[in-house]
């Protein structure tokens, strides 16, 4: 019996909250909309809240009714994680309300509408990067407050969420074989995260890229990229001693050594071909030119011959006298 009773009072209960929000969102009363706005809000019911608050935006325009209003609005966004949008209602509030008690709050929530819709690290951060500035503009403005203490620990979480996003994305190219690109990646993540906490993890696989590049480069490169990766399991070593890392260092400097020493046999092997495919070709480009500069020699002796016996016929015509007059006797 006691049962039933109690389920008879929680319909009826139910009941009377139904009929008053229909009865308010059907109201043309600001008074009659605000009261029951203001109760969804106090038990939490955030969706019937929101409905109203929609509703008495024009109604209270401009009078001390408006900034509740717009406060209770965004933390019912804020409430049902509608995080954009309640951010943008908070910093609204700030910026229209400086003077008002809450200002600072809704700065600070603003702030932390940004920080809980960063999505996750694979996805678009733009959102986490306006979170960021948006946690650092407010410890800027209240430095001393006492919302201000976590604000660090906020923008370290997600400033490392931007980390691993670049971190992964270069870890990317090295599963896929791209060495190069992932030695430049990987070095660029380094520069732009100084302070990252994936700096072990990034040195090993700038490592590992730079030992793949050099075993799998082309000749003409080889020696230059073994002296790279070389030189790079040193930097680990003097970086991380006593790790995993340094470990792996000591055993790829080990294989690059004997990389070197069979690149070395390689490359002397090598230019001696070299050399003596160039004296070969030498010693042909002189057989050559000696061959070609005596077939010159024996074409200018025979033009100079040919000019000669020209010189000797025109002379001989030049020292002939011409034949004496004929005179001829008429009949």
């Amino acid at each position: 019996m006691k049962k039933y009773i109690l389920g008879l009072f929680a319909v009826a209960v139910v009941s009377s909250c139904v009929s008053q929000q229909e009865r308010a969102m059907k109201s043309a009363d600001k008074n009659v909309i605000l009261k029951a706005a203001n109760e969804n809000f106090a038990k939490k019911n955030w969706k019937n809240a929101l409905a109203l608050y929609d509703r008495l935006t024009n109604l209270v325009a401009g009078t001390d009714d408006f900034p509740n209003v717009g406060f209770n609005t965004a933390y019912a966004n804020y409430y049902e994680k509608s995080y954009k949008l309640a951010g943008h209602q908070f910093k609204n509030f700030a910026v229209n309300f400086p003077k008002d008690p809450r200002a600072e709050e809704a700065a600070y929530m603003s702030a932390l509408c940004y920080y809980e819709g960063s999505m996750d690290y694979n996805l678009d951060q733009s959102t986490t990067e306006t979170a960021i500035n948006e946690l650092q503009d407010f410890l800027t403005n209240y430095p001393n407050s006492e919302r201000s203490k976590n604000i660090s620990q906020l923008v370290d979480e997600l400033s490392y969420k931007l980390e691993f996003k670049a971190y992964e994305n270069a870890r990317q190219y090295f599963k896929m074989g791209e060495y190069k690109a992932a030695n430049v990646a990987l070095e660029n993540v380094l520069e732009d995260f100084p302070s990252t906490k994936l700096r072990p993890k990034i040195y090993d696989f700038i490592m590992k890229s730079r030992y793949e590049l050099a075993a799998k480069s082309v000749y003409d490169l080889k020696g230059e990229r073994i002296e790279s990766a070389l030189a790079y399991t040193r930097v680990v070593e003097k970086e991380l001693p006593n790790t995993e890392y340094s470990k792996t260092a000591l055993d790829l400097r080990t294989k690059l050594e004997k990389e070197k020493i069979n690149f070395a046999v390689v490359k002397k092997q090598n230019d001696a071909r070299i050399a003596a495919l160039t004296a070969r070709q030498k010693k042909e480009a002189e057989k050559t030119a000696e061959k070609n500069k005596t077939e010159q020699q024996i074409k200018d002796q025979i033009s100079n011959e040919k000019k000669a016996m020209q010189i000797q016929r025109d002379s001989a015509a030049l020292s002939t006298p011409p034949p004496a007059a004929t005179f001829k006797i008429q009949r």
